[in-house]
């Protein structure tokens, strides 16, 4: 038997059916004490996390499967007080993850989505479309080189981008390491986010960042959409100090501020950034392998 923790999608769901007892919450709150006890695995995803109420009722509960790569929406210094490995799927999310945000790049770059736009309300008729900016060349800075950040670097590195980067500390990279994400935003055209979300990160894009990214400054965030002071970019948006966005993740999914759908400098996608039939294929096989080796790959607090 496995408590499901948190919401979990629908597909992850479908492909357990007939191989695992998933016990949702209301099964969960049926069953008499030492039936809770015995209970030692649990299954969630990124967004929905766990919380101490359902955790209390789970003593037996021993190791956490979750669905993707984030871990902030869980407490890990609880989680291991209480004896609990975490662990998420963040090596399946890698590959897609880091190709959207490179087509993102590339689709505010080239105005993919403007000049869709263009043909179909008949402008093509009246002139030509506007210029977009050459990707090639484009000076690209990272903030955050993990996993994700890594190969978004290394992907629009080899498209000719200078690639500079910031995070906690220097790595053993061959790009230009940026101390801090204000600096970062003056020195490049392109600010890419693919660092962690959480408190240590909440708004760390704000009006100061996106005044030194500047008119020509572009934005990409497919981190959390936590990570971005929405007012703020909404602002610069609708005031033209930077020249676009393309957001993958938003503060408040799935109804992001209604604002964002009136900006035509503003590409918008559904937290979609790993939808792939490769993906779901290699998720749904490393959840298999969680639920019966879950402590293999544990997240310390």
């Amino acid at each position: 038997m496995v408590a499901v923790l948190g919401r979990i999608p629908p597909d992850v769901r479908a492909a357990l059916d007939g191989e695992v007892s998933l016990l949702e919450a209301g099964a969960l709150a049926a069953l008499d004490g030492p039936s809770r006890a015995g209970i030692g695995l649990g299954l969630t995803s990124a967004m929905g996390g766990g919380n101490a109420e359902t955790l209390d009722k789970l003593p037996g509960l021993r190791a956490i499967a979750s669905v993707g790569a984030g871990t902030d929406a869980f407490d890990l210094a609880d989680l291991s007080r209480r004896g609990i490995a975490l662990c998420p799927t963040p090596d399946v999310m890698t590959e897609d993850t880091a190709e959207c945000a490179v087509g993102l790049v590339i689709a505010l770059l080239r105005n993919v989505v403007g000049n869709d736009r263009f043909v179909r309300r008949g402008d093509w008729v009246a002139g030509r479309a506007p210029l977009g900016w050459r990707v090639s060349g484009r000076r690209i800075g990272v903030v955050g080189l993990g996993r994700i950040g890594a190969r978004v670097a290394e992907k629009l590195a080899a498209l000719g981008c200078v690639v500079s980067y910031t995070g906690r500390s220097a790595k053993a990279a061959p790009w230009t390491f940026v101390s801090d994400v204000a600096r970062l935003a003056d020195a490049v055209d392109v600010l890419v986010l693919t660092c962690a979300g959480g408190e240590g990160t909440r708004g760390l894009v704000g009006a100061e960042v996106l005044d030194r990214l500047g008119p020509d400054g572009f934005l990409v965030n497919v981190s959390r959409g936590s990570v971005v002071d929405e007012a703020a970019l909404i602002a610069a948006l609708e005031e033209g100090r930077i020249a676009g966005a393309a957001l993958d993740v938003f503060e408040n999914e799935p109804t992001p501020d209604p604002r964002f759908a009136e900006l035509r400098t503003c590409i918008l996608s559904p937290h979609a950034a790993t939808f792939t039939r490769e993906n779901r294929r290699d998720l749904i096989s490393e959840i298999r392998r969680l639920l019966g080796l879950a402590t293999s790959t544990a997240v310390s607090a």
